[in-house]
């Protein structure tokens, strides 16, 4: 049977899905915190969509040179050593794909408590489950459920920004703050434990090389779909934190998950009910964007590991419907492993590690296989990413001891997994 294939739009739309989810609806309440300044904080979402972009150049040309999908599972393992591929696979399967799926669903829980509904995990794991179904037959029926759910999100998107520009502000006074502290916040460290939060925010600009067999033309259509996506991702994250300073003030932001009902409350009043149910449906986009590239990352490293090997398994339409609720039951099982901000903390961490990892990689790309910037500057960008995703790494290892240790620990435990794998194989 011949495989259906996805064009530039379906990729881009992957790339938005995963892109736009929790991150940016509920970050913003652990940042000012202890960043009172606008600038400072609108400048954490711009840096987050620089080492992005800077991200999608590198992907763009180490799928060009692998031409497989598998992503980071690929380039680690065949640039460094299997162990590196099959760490970053174990990261994925537990915190890259599950976690953000658990978050994704528990936040579609907050967001439509307004209704006076009350609820909860239940809610959280029946969302998993119905998008799991939608993954597990073809990718022509998971194309179209993406791309309708990725077209209310960015609808959505556009306009909530136009409402919370069109309306004068009703707090007083509101969280913008244009002043000159910025300055010495940037040398504060909760400048970068709040970067580790935006990055967060970030992931998934990536998410269309993991299926680059699945896409049409990957050579034309995947960079287009990856610059169009984190483009798009970016203005709208910097101008939805700008929207939501401006309509809320600092204590009723503060601490808080749900700061877009808190901000937009104060220009609708009782009306807000919409806003929170279209950022619980727009969240279904990011729950099924990230089953789709879960699954395929985890599907590749199934065909080159036993203890993996049940995952491979396609169905006739060639969808890998065991990876596809692996996925699902691993991300109902995060749901109970703590609460919110704790889960947020050491999934950020964990991720930025594997991105470390994965954009260094870039420098084995040799001069002569660069596709989209042909010259040596093209080292400069992995340079750049890996200065800050390690100054990100210092801060919240400093700031975040328990968080950090605990996303160690299962880097640590996926090293154990992988020596028993290899000793099970050749037995």
């Amino acid at each position: 049977m011949t495989q259906h294939k996805i064009g530039w739009k379906t990729a881009a739309a992957l790339v938005v899905s995963n892109m736009i989810g929790t991150g940016v609806f509920t970050s913003l309440g652990y940042q000012i915190s202890d960043l009172k300044n606008t600038q400072t904080i609108l400048l954490l979402w711009v840096i987050g969509g620089f080492l992005a972009l800077i991200g999608a150049f590198i992907y763009s040309e180490l799928a060009s040179k692998f031409k497989q999908s598998g992503g980071d599972y690929i380039y680690l393992s065949r640039t460094f050593h299997p162990l590196f591929g099959y760490l970053s696979s174990w990261i994925s399967l537990f915190v890259g794909f599950s976690a953000p799926i658990s978050l994704a669903a528990l936040a579609m829980s907050k967001y439509l408590n307004i209704f006076g509904f009350n609820l909860g995990r239940e809610f959280a794991i029946a969302i998993i489950l119905i998008v799991a179904v939608f993954q597990s037959f073809s990718i022509n029926l998971s194309s179209r459920f993406q791309n309708v759910f990725t077209i209310l999100k960015v609808v959505f998107i556009i306009v909530l920004i136009g409402i919370g520009f069109y309306f004068v502000p009703e707090v007083s006074p509101n969280a913008i703050n244009f002043g000159s502290s910025w300055t010495s916040e940037l040398m504060l460290p909760a400048f970068a434990t709040s970067l580790v939060y935006v990055t967060f925010a970030y992931t998934g600009w990536n998410s269309a090389s993991y299926i680059i067999e699945e896409i049409n033309q990957p050579k034309k259509n995947l960079p287009k779909a990856l610059f169009i996506g984190v483009i798009f991702v970016t203005l709208s994250y910097v101008l939805i934190n700008f929207v939501l300073l401006k309509h809320g003030s600092v204590d009723t932001l503060s601490g808080k998950e749900d700061v877009a009902n808190i901000s937009f409350s104060n220009i609708l009043g009782t009306n807000v009910k919409w806003v929170s149910c279209f950022i619980a449906l727009q969240l279904i986009a990011t729950i099924s964007g990230y089953l789709w590239i879960g699954s395929r990352l985890t599907q590749a490293t199934a065909k080159e590991n036993k203890l993996w090997s049940f995952m491979a398994k396609e169905n006739k339409n060639r969808i890998p419907v065991r990876s596809i609720w692996v996925h699902a039951i691993i991300s109902i099982l995060l749901i109970f492993s703590g609460d919110f901000e704790v889960i947020f903390t050491y999934t950020s961490f964990v991720l930025q590690i594997l991105a470390t990892l994965a954009i260094s990689t870039a420098f084995f790309i040799k001069k002569d296989q660069l596709t989209i910037i042909k010259s040596r500057f093209f080292y400069v960008l992995p340079a750049i990413f890996l200065a800050f995703s390690l100054y990100i790494c210092y801060f919240v290892l400093i700031q975040k001891p328990k968080e950090s240790l605990f996303g160690l620990g299962i880097i640590g435990l996926g090293i154990v997994i992988f020596f028993f794998d290899k000793n099970t194989s050749k037995k």
